[in-house]
């Protein structure tokens, strides 16, 4: 059964009561979890089974989850349901009626059951599996899946009490004109002119005036628009306010400017329903002479994301995906690609708030099937818009069924119904599939050959932005075309899927690899930007292994690839937040041991580099130029070492002759301690219930880490929480890391490993 009609049988109920609810928002933490011969009490955000570091047989099946409300007026208002994602069949249970079935797993559910509730306690119940279901995007089998799906509540579900006088919920309604957007359609730095757009639904059975008051502030600024209109007993109608902001605070990857917004429903002073979110406002556009943000052209650099953590698979904390993408900031990136299915919106608040452009995408991989397949993936887009259109941060809609054989009846359909969505001139559609439909084609870079890829798709008469590179062409046998630099590589040795432990000449030549590529992208006259095949290692239902091309592992550790992309920053970019690292940098890609290169790489922004080994100084100058780097912003810096001498290096990056930033690596001696550290980054959300990584680094007497080090190491809590991973855990290249989920401002924990001094760390 499809989602619309059920949604449509719940509306039916309708109250004539008049009374003044307290309107409220509730997160459902705890629920009892019923596995099938036995249950416990789990939080949510909830994974059914911890997994493994590397995924081989990922657990599918059926859970139930229960949960008793407290519900003393059930007459006064309206009583919802909103789960943020649940993989991905679910049955939504009230007092054993079944209310509603929802199929998808990455889009939010949510459900009236105000006319299946009574008064005190309330049954819920959810019947939820993740089995493979070929109607259900990405529709694909788990086994034969580039990625995997986890199941359970994996993200935060919220129970909601409204007054019979409210905003209209999107997803209950399953309408266009649903809840609220706001939309500028005209935008300079002098004005900004746009439109909200609300629907209010009246479940009285008698007219009603109400007053609609909006709020937008930045500091001290404050815009307030008032609105007064009649609702029709029993019925829903649509507004429209117009905006106007003078000299606004404009939204951009520099300065991502926020305002708080409010709405309230007014009736005789009485607030009957509030809207409180942030927003951004921009201008975006690209034509055939590029891409443009508030009428400056920029080249987007970017990179992918999957949203899986170790061992917890989605179900992650908001601080948890706040901090991938301060690290996706961080490592000097504008763009994400949201692979290959929409993310927590966690994720894209963050995204809002540190300035990261967002390609959005409907969940699809190699996969392709008429009937209730297609209809399904109709509705993914739908939700996807009607979730996130408020998002400035969201500048591309990929509603495209990534690498799977769509018809051209799709691609229109698919099309059509994001501009209905969004009838805006700057909503931009982006497919896989060269056809006209879209309005941006997003190749990967294996979908064409050596050796120039894209640079002349159709002489630049239609835009590009290549959506993934730097794996493929360098895994498969005979890609990438620099072949003579692989002469006297192994195969595993010259492609871009590197974990740690494989050491620094293998990441070496992963860093190459995604250099070579990335350069080799601005040849493009068309292309409008790029994004790598991607930030952070991650699990794949097909795969025993690892897929190891993140520029990051799987425990957010860098590779020596995140300091090239970090280098691709200009020194000059002044990024206007206090957690986002900008200006001048510089790392010695190197360990430097016995077992090190000679040719020693240094990434940095910075015009001069000097390098010393041992206070002698090996050399001065300027970054390497050469067919693999004439098109980067800042090119890598090579440095030939005679001979290897154990000691210090040290380089130091200069800017106009002014010395800016320094980097030093030690040989490392014998492993003598523990040096712990936490994940911590960023606190943005009071969260009891965090997961964070804790790194436990073997180090010599002098602090530094053992990169050859794989010493079993023991974590100990001493505090509230759980332990998540291997305990003991055996070390990769020098640090063990485990998770830890609990309340950080309690975290006491220590670590111990055959002869090292342990150590301890406390909040």
């Amino acid at each position: 059964m499809s989602r619309f009609f059920i949604i449509i049988f719940i509306l039916t109920a309708s109250c004539t009561t008049k009374k003044n609810l307290q309107i409220s928002r509730t997160e459902l933490k705890e629920w009892l979890c019923d596995y099938g011969d036995h249950s416990k009490s789990v939080i949510v955000p909830h994974t059914p089974l911890v997994e493994p570091l590397v995924v081989n047989d990922q657990w599918q099946g059926r859970l139930n989850y229960l949960k008793t409300i407290q519900i003393d007026d059930p007459e006064n208002g309206k009583t919802w349901l909103h789960f943020e994602g649940v993989m991905n069949d679910t049955k939504v249970f009230v007092n054993q009626q079944l209310v509603t079935r929802h199929l998808g797993g990455y889009l939010p559910l949510s459900v009236d059951i105000t006319r299946f509730i009574s008064k005190g306690e309330n049954k819920i119940r959810l019947e939820v599996r993740n089995t493979d279901n070929p109607i259900i995007p990405p529709g694909k089998s788990l086994e034969t899946l580039d990625f995997n799906y986890y199941g359970g509540i994996y993200r935060d579900a919220w129970l909601i009490r409204k007054n019979h006088i409210y905003i209209t919920d999107p997803f209950i309604e399953n309408t266009k004109d649903a809840g609220w957007l706001l939309h500028f359609d005209t935008v300079s730095a002098s004005m900004a002119y746009g439109e909200l757009r609300i629907q209010l639904r009246n479940d009285l059975d008698e007219n009603t005036s109400i007053g609609v008051e909006t709020n937008l502030t930045f500091g001290e600024d404050s815009y307030i628009f008032n609105k007064k209109l009649d609702l029709k007993p029993s019925s829903s109608s649509s507004i429209s306010i117009p905006i106007e902001i003078p000299n606004p605070k404009l939204w951009s990857v520099t300065s991502p400017n926020l305002y708080d917004l409010s709405i309230n429903i007014i009736e005789e002073g009485q607030i009957l329903d509030r809207i409180e979110d942030k927003t951004g406002i921009r201008h975006i556009n690209f034509n055939k002479n590029g891409f443009f943000l508030n009428g400056q052209k920029m080249f987007i650099r970017g990179t992918n994301r999957h949203q899986e953590y170790p061992y917890l698979g989605y179900a992650i904390s908001d601080n948890a995906n706040y901090r991938d993408a301060l690290k996706i900031k961080n490592a000097g990136f504008d763009f994400v690609r949201l692979s290959h299915y929409p993310q927590d919106e966690s994720f894209l608040n963050a995204c809002d708030e540190l300035g990261l452009l967002v390609m959005n995408a409907i969940p699809g991989w190699q996969f392709y099937q008429e009937g209730e397949f297609i209809e399904n993936s109709y509705q993914d887009i739908r939700d996807m818009v009607r979730r996130d259109r408020n998002h400035p941060s969201v500048v591309f809609w990929e509603v495209s069924l990534n690498e799977s054989a769509m018809t051209d009846q799709y691609i229109k359909e698919a099309n059509a119904i994001l501009k209905k969505e969004l009838p805006y001139e700057e909503t931009y559609s982006a497919g896989w599939m060269d056809h006209p439909a879209y309005d941006l084609f997003i190749p990967a870079r294996q979908h064409s050959g050596p050796p120039h890829y894209w640079n002349y798709h159709k002489d630049g008469k239609r835009n590009i932005f290549i959506a993934e590179y730097g794996d493929w062409e360098y895994y498969a046998h005979n890609a990438g075309f620099n072949q003579t630099a692989f002469d006297n590589l192994s195969e595993e040795a010259r492609n871009s899927r590197q974990l740690r432990k494989h050491g620094e000449r293998r990441l070496l030549q992963q860093a190459l690899n995604f250099q070579e590529a990335a350069n080799s992208n601005r040849n493009g006259v068309a292309t409008i930007g790029h994004a790598n095949w991607l930030m952070f290692d991650y699990n794949r239902g097909y795969a025993d292994d690892l897929e190891a091309s993140g520029i990051s592992d799987i425990f957010r550790i860098p590779k020596f690839a995140y300091y090239f992309y970090k280098s691709q920053r200009p020194p000059n970019q002044d990024i206007n937040h206090p957690l986002v690292e900008d200006g001048p940098m510089i790392k010695i890609a190197s360990y430097w041991t016995e077992n090190s290169p000679t040719d020693v790489t240094v990434f940095s922004n910075c015009d001069l580099v000097e390098l010393y080994l041992n206070d002698s100084l090996i050399d001065r100058i300027s970054p390497t130029l050469n067919h693999l780097s004439d098109n980067l912003i800042s090119p890598p810096f090579h440095f030939q070492i005679n001979s290897f001498q154990p000691g210090q290096l040290i380089a130091k990056g200069y800017v106009n002759e002014v010395l800016t930033v320094t980097d030093t690596v030690n040989t490392p001696g014998e492993p003598k301690a523990i040096e712990l550290s936490v994940d911590y980054q960023s606190d943005y959300f009071d969260e009891n219930d965090d997961v964070i990584f804790i790194y436990a680094k073997i180090v010599d007497i002098k602090g530094t880490i053992i990169p050859e080090d794989s010493s079993e190491v023991m974590f100990k809590l001493n505090s509230q929480g759980n332990l998540i991973g291997d305990n003991p855990v055996r070390a990769e290249a020098g640090i063990a890391t485990i998770l830890f989920r609990g309340d950080p401002s309690t975290l006491d924990i220590e670590a111990n490993g055959d002869g090292l001094l342990k150590a301890n760390h406390t909040h």
